[in-house]
């Protein structure tokens, strides 16, 4: 509870550090731990990460949820408070810093310990536009100095979903810090839901920020062209031909071993996020052509070949399977080439908005191939994209604008009498 006598917390020239640190184990028991400043590893957060475990929760989203606890950790051992000690001031006062505060700029690898100098493309030699400026091409703003809504809700979830279990368990604090919204303290969520109705998510967190729905991105067809035809390297080629033909996520895809991929039925299997449950999943003939040429390169360097084997390899030695950071930064390599701001994502969302608007394509067997839980998820694809609105209301303009010119009056053809004509349509 608040000290009335004491105060408000200023957070005007506070400074969170990146102390502390998630160090992933490669232990499949225990793939994360959290460190403390001293290098001590943070008990109440291994708890936390063995129950996300027991419940089926796949490593990624452990790490998402230790990255969101570090920066909660990082907040309170700047104010040196305890994590069982924090009480809803605390959480208060980090929710209007993440509000506030800038991102911490992370230095890449290379340039770490050398002086600070403006950003550049290595590949084009083009110095990268502000933070938060739409890109050119796609209007897709880059990220901005300040933390995303979308990010400070998935913080707050999943702190808030910490000190539930903690509550649960009786090792923490007797009141969560991070409350229910006040209109959702009471009562039974969903109590008078209309079986014919989708439920609400009515446990909302009083700090959760509201997201903006901004509709999915797809890339155009010239400009998916124009990018595909970027890439240098065959394997690069085949895995955008699946991501474009498939619908599958980037991590889904990566995650493939090479008995996955039949080219004679046209299948590969990959693994959906949430249910983990392995499917086969269709793709286009062109991408199993490239993916072919990509393994005849990689397996006279030496990659290793076997039924067993990962399917996708990195490009030089020491041979190691890629990764989703590495995959990305492919992309982002292609993107910088063509002054483009896609993501991995929007290659879903083009697939799905190729399929969702193909008029012999059921809206159902597009569900099934994105493996969506709800019919109303795939529903949003039906629409019409944002290039495709823009475009269709400039036509609109146009059109209007053609209208509003006075087109001269048409003249008889020659043999008809004009008096008969006035008579025959009422004229002047």
């Amino acid at each position: 509870m608040l000290d009335r006598e004491d105060p408000e917390r200023d957070l005007t020239d506070l400074v969170v550090p990146e102390i502390g640190r998630l160090a992933e184990t490669g232990d499949p028991w225990e793939p994360y731990r959290l460190f403390d400043p001293e290098g001590v590893l943070v008990l109440s957060v291994a708890a936390y990460f063995a129950e996300l475990q027991a419940s089926g929760k796949p490593a990624t989203t452990i790490r998402s949820y230790g990255l969101d606890l570090l920066r909660w950790y990082r907040f309170l051992w700047v104010l040196e408070i305890e994590w069982d000690r924090a009480t809803q001031s605390e959480a208060r006062d980090f929710a209007r810093w993440m509000q506030v505060a800038d991102k911490p700029v992370r230095v890449h690898w290379r340039h770490r310990g050398k002086a600070p100098t403006a950003e550049i493309s290595e590949s084009s030699g083009r110095a990268k536009p502000a933070p938060g400026t739409p890109n050119p091409v796609t209007g897709k703003p880059s990220p901005g100095t300040k933390y995303a809504a979308s990010t400070r809700a998935h913080c707050e979830t999943a702190v808030r979903l910490f000190y539930d279990f903690h509550l649960e368990e009786g090792t923490g604090p007797v009141v969560n810090p991070f409350p229910l919204h006040r209109s959702r303290r009471t009562g039974r969520a969903n109590a008078h839901h209309n079986p014919l109705d989708p439920f609400k998510r009515e446990r909302t967190g009083r700090y959760r920020p509201k997201i903006p729905k901004c509709p999915p991105r797809r890339i155009p067809d010239e400009l998916f062209n124009e990018l595909f035809a970027r890439l240098k390297y065959n394997r690069d080629r085949a895995l955008l031909a699946f991501w474009v033909s498939t619908g599958a996520r980037a991590e889904g895809l990566l995650t493939a071993l090479q008995r996955d991929a039949l080219p004679g039925q046209q299948l590969i299997g990959i693994i959906l996020k949430g249910s983990r449950e392995y499917r086969q999943a269709p793709a286009s003939p062109d991408a199993f052509v490239w993916l072919r040429l990509s393994q005849q390169e990689e397996w006279e360097r030496g990659v290793p070949r076997g039924r067993n084997q990962p399917l996708w390899w990195t490009l030089r030695r020491p041979w190691r399977p890629l990764e989703y950071p590495a995959a990305r930064a492919m992309f982002d390599r292609a993107n910088e080439l063509l002054g483009s701001y896609w993501t991995l994502h929007d290659l879903r969302h083009t697939a799905a908005y190729r399929m969702a608007r193909d008029p012999k394509m059921p809206l159902t067997d597009v569900q099934w191939v994105l493996g969506h839980e709800q019919l109303s998820t795939t529903q949003i694809y039906l629409p019409a994209g944002q290039d495709e609105v823009i475009q269709n209301v400039l036509d609109h303009h146009a059109r209007r604008a053609a209208q509003s010119v006075p087109q001269p009056a048409a003249s008889p053809a020659p043999g008809y009498d004009p008096s008969s004509l006035n008579v025959l349509f009422g004229g002047g």
